[in-house]
């Protein structure tokens, strides 16, 4: 098959690599002439992927693979195009902000030909598809869906630093306009993805079909939501039994002893692209889901109440020095969306501290770049709030942070044993 796809990042590259492993033409689109040249040389144009650059240097030498700005290099004639441009959401509003998909899809619609099938993996609202794509691709085309070209919706459902083992594990999941377009979207998908044995699923591994788009556009909602609500209420949990001399994570181990438990980890911050988002995007469509935007809500205001603890603690935060314990969303990943370090640091700021950040996988120059003073290990400073469970800091003790008075552990991550003496206050335990 030829395949395009449209937008080159995290996702985005990953699938085209994966497309052209499995033996097929790719080339892919990207706005950024930089991301393009440097995939273009057999380069990955960020770190962290695993097997990403090995594959690129394999498959741009072979012609399989390659990238362009010029959605007419790429589009016409093409068997199949799979879209991945972000889709955001208004922080103050919670609306989604499609302009970057409107934009890709307009382009798309442009140069669209008889004969394709159009993929959307990007997560979006329910009835998207349908609603706001169908109509768009059929105007700037002149084409008819289920005719001329055939629509589909298969939510991405992979963690960056492992995309194409996560494509491997993972059910892919279709929705189409029509029995034609399900054929094409099975067809394909089974055609560019190989799977793993599951024998822990109800069915095979493989191609499911939900049978319509909106099903499709809904379980990756519903999974990620899940996980928002989830540690919503594992966050609830850890409030109240700090407040009542309980250790949280005992409850939550007891708990998940028995198989219908699933009670995740309470924490200081819910980051990164998917979970801090996509409830907001349930909610667009769903406004009367409250327990969504509960949780959504006590999530994001974990950092504002342990940062209010430590000033119960010390009195005052005014003029002290505070560091940041990571700035990355999660332990090991150089990624900071929607990462707990922005309203932690805020927090801070807020009461007069002087704060600074440290993360073991960035440097001063990157920290600088993200509107945070960086830190050193060694460096003397009042309080530190550790952000981001990464591997360095479970052995971190007071003595490399001359003068600390107080840890606020917001991923239970830290060593009790060697901050014994210096008080800690640690996310859901007394």
């Amino acid at each position: 098959m030829r395949i395009a796809v449209v937008a080159l990042g995290k996702i985005g590259l990953p699938l085209a690599v994966q497309f052209a492993s499995s033996g097929h033409d790719v080339i892919g689109v990207d706005v950024n002439q930089k991301t393009v040249d440097t995939i273009n040389a057999g380069l990955e144009p960020f770190p962290g992927e695993a097997h990403l650059q090995e594959k690129l240097a394999e498959l741009i030498p072979s012609g399989r693979l390659r990238a362009t700005t010029d959605y007419a290099e790429a589009i016409p004639g093409a068997d199949a195009v799979v879209l991945v441009a972000p889709v955001f959401v208004n922080d103050e509003t919670w609306e989604p902000d499609f302009k970057h998909m409107d934009a890709a899809t307009a382009s798309l619609a442009e140069h669209l030909t008889a004969g394709t099938l159009v993929s959307y993996e990007t997560t979006l609202p329910v009835g998207t598809t349908r609603n706001r794509w169908k109509p768009m691709l059929e105007d700037g085309s002149g084409l008819t869906e289920g005719v001329d070209f055939h629509l589909a919706y298969s939510p991405e459902r992979v963690l960056t630093g492992r995309v194409f083992e996560d494509l491997r594990k993972y059910p892919k999941l279709i929705g189409a306009l029509s029995p034609e377009g399900t054929r094409r979207a099975r067809e394909f998908y089974e055609a560019v993805l190989q799977f793993d044995e599951r024998p822990d699923l109800p069915r095979p591994n493989g191609v499911w079909d939900l049978g319509t788009t909106e099903a499709s556009e809904m379980a990756k909602l519903a999974e990620t939501t899940y996980r928002d609500v989830n540690i919503g209420l594992a966050n609830q949990f850890g409030l109240f039994a700090a407040a009542n001399g309980i250790d949280v994570y005992k409850v939550i181990e007891a708990c998940n002893s028995q198989p219908y438990s699933h009670i995740h980890r309470p924490g200081i911050a819910v980051g990164g692209h998917c979970i801090p988002v996509y409830p907001r995007l349930y909610l667009s469509t769903d406004p009367g889901a409250d327990i969504v935007r509960t949780a959504r809500q006590l999530n994001a205001s974990m950092p504002e109440r342990l940062v209010a603890q430590a000033e119960t603690v010390l009195g005052s935060l005014s003029g002290l020095t505070a560091v940041v314990l990571g700035a990355a969303y999660r332990g090991g990943v150089k990624e900071t969306a929607f990462s707990g370090v922005f309203p932690t640091v805020q927090a801070l700021r807020e009461r007069g501290a002087d704060v600074r950040v440290h993360d073991p996988l960035y440097t001063d120059e990157e920290l600088r770049a993200l509107g945070l003073e960086p830190f050193a290990i060694g460096e003397a400073a009042d309080v530190a709030v550790l952000q981001t469970d990464h591997a360095d800091y479970r052995t971190l003790a007071p003595a490399q942070i001359p003068g600390v008075r107080l840890l606020v552990d917001g991923r239970a991550a830290s060593d009790a044993a060697l901050w014994a003496g210096t008080p800690r206050i640690v996310v859901g335990s007394a």
